[in-house]
């Protein structure tokens, strides 16, 4: 027989409890959408070295991510996590429907475009998806050309990931009975790292391996120099992950261990 929630688990609509639960989320879930969002702004316009490691720019605040999906998770339930991951989906959407509409709306007259807009190719640009770019282009061109791609990467890696790191996370909080939190925090987000990482390095740049401009070791190296940073950053994140867990189980007054926000009973308490 299923026990039932702890009592003030739901506070009633417009109590000082229900608004305090309700901030905390918009600031996880607009802290998630926010990295995410930056992920595909930065995308693979830059790369970095960290000694051996060679990641993408974009790679910086995706970490972030999983902290807060993990957080929701443990302090919200499957719903609400779940929930905040197909909004980003959606976001993804939109950015790809502005950037495809703004690149097929006429652009204005050569002589109203500012100067500093027109970039001059010293030569041609190989992109990941095997197309090049030559010549005096605009700005947006350039970005659009270099991003599109990399923004569905990012989309199909983001659905494997995301979704991946909640199913993963609720299993292992039900194996371990609710015991054992850095488990389920730590395992989740190295298995969805993962899926992330092989994902968006080969849509990225699977193209340019099959028109024979990369070979699988360079691929190698994408993967392994992204998953390698973002499971470092996995395993950093314990720390705070605990520290926050507790601060804010406290804050919102789920005592109880097993407790969910929403009435949710968890799913382990029998």
């Amino acid at each position: 027989m299923t026990a039932a929630a702890p009592q003030g688990n739901a506070p009633e609509f417009g109590s000082e409890l229900y608004e305090r639960r309700e901030r905390v989320f918009l600031v996880l879930a607009g802290t998630f959408l926010c990295a995410m969002t930056l992920l595909n702004v930065i995308g693979i316009s830059h790369f970095l070295s960290f000694g051996p490691l060679v990641v993408a720019a974009g790679v910086l605040p995706y970490p972030l991510t999983f902290l807060c999906t993990d957080l929701i998770c443990e302090l919200y339930g499957r719903k609400r996590a779940n929930f905040m991951v197909t909004v980003g989906l959606c976001l993804n959407g939109f950015i790809l429907l502005v950037m495809w509409l703004i690149d097929i709306v006429p652009a204005a007259p050569a002589t109203a475009i500012p100067p500093w807009q027109a970039i001059e190719l010293a030569s041609d640009v190989g992109l990941p998806s095997g197309d090049s770019l030559s010549g005096t282009i605009q700005m947006f061109d350039l970005i659009y050309a270099t991003t599109s791609g990399a923004v569905v990467a990012s989309m199909l890696a983001y659905i494997a990931a995301q979704y991946c790191d909640v199913q993963v996370f609720h299993f292992l909080k039900r194996l371990t009975k609710g015991k054992y939190l850095w488990v389920r925090n730590n395992f989740s987000t190295l298995t969805s790292q993962l899926v992330d990482s092989v994902t968006v390095v080969a849509v990225t740049f699977g193209a340019s391996y099959l028109a024979g401009e990369r070979t699988f070791q360079s691929l190698l190296v994408l993967v392994g120099g992204n998953y390698a940073f973002k499971a470092g950053s996995a395993l950093l994140d314990t720390i705070p992950f605990y520290i926050l867990t507790a601060k804010l189980r406290r804050y919102l007054q789920l005592e109880d261990n097993a407790a969910e926000y929403g009435g949710e009973p968890s799913e382990h308490r029998a």
